[in-house]
């Protein structure tokens, strides 16, 4: 049961990161994102990586509580959103943007449309005309596209 608790919050943390996205980092919180669309930064950080911060407290929170009360449901909840967190770290950071310079010449179809939809997000340096907000799943047009190519 546990297992599925963790699985299930990865899961609906796919939609939480889309609204959170497109709503909240291209909404009140572009004053942290934005650099990550403009490049304004100097360095390896941005403050778009105060997002890590902000979004490990909590779960930090729920895993310390869950412990704290004989590792319930809070803890595996918390689990499932760290989990979340290091997939959205190796597959964003290290993966598209190449912060580590690892996959480069990939020609894993999932991959490449992964990283097509995010290069599409950041065709746009406005916070209003952005798509492509989700992190693992994104618009079967780009999976087309390189399912088409890589089955020729």
């Amino acid at each position: 049961m546990n297992f599925l608790l963790v699985l299930f919050t990865f899961l609906i943390m796919e939609a939480a990161t889309w609204v959170i996205h497109k709503y909240v980092m291209h909404g009140f919180l572009w004053v942290l994102h934005r650099d990550h669309h403009d490049h304004s930064h100097d360095g390896p950080l941005e403050r778009n990586d105060y997002f890590f911060i902000i979004f490990a407290i909590p779960a930090i929170i729920l895993m310390y509580l869950g412990a704290q009360k004989g590792f319930n449901y809070l803890f595996y909840i918390g689990v499932g959103v760290t989990l979340y967190g290091m997939a959205y770290f190796f597959v964003h950071d290290i993966f598209i943007h190449q912060r580590l310079h690892i996959l480069r010449d990939t020609q894993n179809p999932y991959l490449l449309a992964i990283r097509r939809a995010h290069k599409q997000h950041h065709k746009h340096t406005g916070k209003e005309e952005g798509e492509c907000f989700g992190f693992l799943w994104v618009p079967v047009k780009y999976f087309r596209m390189y399912f088409a190519r890589h089955n020729q």
